[in-house]
């Protein structure tokens, strides 16, 4: 078992990573590493339960280790790690496909929403990449799991995969974790143009999302032509009710600076966004110009960036393996 609060989560290397991504989830991964041990991986083997550019994905595994660790995540601290380097975590999800339930897979709401109504059209693997999240999970004896709303489900999945596997072969092999609610609040960033929308890269409208990239100017002209309501902002935080835009940009002000919604509104109340917008623009230019300047040495040295995520690889390799020998043992194959 784990010493300490084990952490472990991954991320699909898609490209046009945006503001919502690095609110959402980026940076709340930056704060765990001042909480617990942390293994962050590139899911690139998630990314093939759908068609896939191979020219596309390889590209994209390099862009998004460089913006995890231009964003603040340390491969001195973490483990930052690619996850078809390491096929332990293939060959556990085969093992954990014999003891996962055909109903439970089938119970997941994330397939019933990505498969639709084209389910017979769909990949296999869009129905089984439970199990191979379970085994990304399970191969690190990881304690707790960082998950929003809507992942919650995946992880209740992997727990009672591990306790079915315990209890099947009379092992103490798998802890099934918990979810983790650490690193702080993670921010739910909606669209520029329609604040009941996530801000998404499969959005037409260029200016819906700032992306990481973006320049300067690029970000203040985003803002000042994003949707808002000809009202003040209110004093109280009941008073954005129904204004989903004015909303949504109170709460990207307070998830870059670090307040909250109330102090948000107590320096801005009665204000209109003619004066809110250029603030606000002005401390998302703080945070993303360094963040873009990191990005862009990596972009300069791809050597640099593969030796730091084969160095994370092996270290997970060596830390997954003795889970994965243990496994072939006790399920009678040989290892």
């Amino acid at each position: 078992m784990p010493d300490k609060m084990r952490v472990v989560s991954g991320i699909q290397p898609t490209g046009g990573l945006h503001l919502g991504n690095l609110l959402g989830a980026i940076l709340r991964w930056v704060r765990m590493q001042d909480e617990a041990q942390c293994l962050f991986f590139l899911a690139d083997l998630h990314a093939l339960t759908v068609d896939v550019d191979p020219k596309e994905l390889a590209a994209n595994v390099r862009e998004m280790a460089a913006a995890l660790i231009a964003s603040g995540i340390d491969p001195a601290r973490s483990i930052l790690f690619q996850q078809s380097a390491i096929p332990a975590h293939s060959e556990l999800a085969w093992i954990l496909q014999g003891t996962a339930r055909w109903g439970w897979v089938n119970r997941m709401t994330q397939w019933k929403d990505k498969a639709g109504k084209n389910r017979e059209g769909s990949s296999v693997g869009l129905f089984t990449y439970p199990v191979l999240q379970a085994a990304d999970i399970l191969l690190y004896k990881a304690t707790h799991v960082p998950v929003g709303e809507d992942q919650k489900q995946h992880v209740e999945l992997t727990r009672d995969i591990a306790i079915k596997f315990n209890t099947d072969f009379d092992v103490d092999l798998f802890v099934p974790p918990e979810p983790f609610i650490g690193g702080g609040t993670a921010a739910r960033v909606m669209s520029l143009r329609d604040g009941r929308s996530k801000m998404s890269k499969t959005d037409p409208s260029e200016m819906s999302r700032i992306h990481l990239t973006d320049s300067n100017d690029e970000i203040a002209q985003k803002i000042r032509k994003a949707k808002t309501d000809p009202d003040p902002l209110p004093a109280d935080p009941a008073g954005l009710d129904g204004r989903p835009e004015a909303k949504n940009l109170v709460g990207i002000y307070g998830a870059v600076t670090g307040e909250s919604v109330e102090q948000v509104l107590g320096r801005f109340a009665g204000q209109g966004f003619g004066a809110f917008k250029p603030a606000l623009a002005e401390v998302l230019v703080g945070l993303l110009q360094p963040l873009r300047g990191r990005l862009d040495e990596f972009r300069r040295d791809p050597a640099e960036l593969d030796r730091l995520l084969a160095d994370g690889s092996a270290r997970a390799a060596e830390l997954g393996a003795p889970t994965l020998a243990e496994a072939y043992r006790a399920v009678g194959l040989p290892r």
